[in-house]
């Protein structure tokens, strides 16, 4: 039980440093107007309206107010923006199986067979046993 202690103070402590607190009071009030707004509006509407930052409820201005505290704003802007669009090069390839070697048979070499999409697909159904 000891042992643990320390685990659980550094968890806290980091937690506590990153400012998760603040994304947990900040996720409750999102929560809170979204339950509010779709009284009177689609669901849809309501998130988008809670999420957008136009509106802002006490707690999300508290919430806001306590991160400007700890972040002065010379902060926030000095880190470089990450890319918003990744671009992949490589287009996707066919999967090529490779089956084992047929030792036993004695049809093969010891190298591997390349199996590809060019076999034919099993009967459908499948067959059945006549009793």
């Amino acid at each position: 039980m000891h042992r643990k202690t320390p685990l659980v103070l550094a968890l806290m402590a980091w937690l506590f440093a990153t400012g998760t607190p603040l994304d947990f009071v900040q996720t409750f009030a999102w929560s809170r107007m979204i339950a509010t707004y779709s009284r009177s509006m689609p669901l849809m509407a309501a998130v988008q309206k809670s999420l957008s930052g136009d509106e802002m409820c006490a707690v999300c201005k508290a919430v806001q107010a306590a991160r400007d505290e700890r972040e002065p704003d010379g902060a926030r802007t000095s880190a470089p923006k990450a890319p918003e669009k990744f671009v992949f090069v490589s287009a996707p390839q066919a999967p090529v199986f490779l089956s084992p070697p047929l030792k036993s048979a004695g049809l093969l070499s010891s190298t591997a067979v390349p199996v590809s999409a060019d076999r034919i697909a099993p009967p459908l159904p499948p067959p059945r046993l006549v009793a």
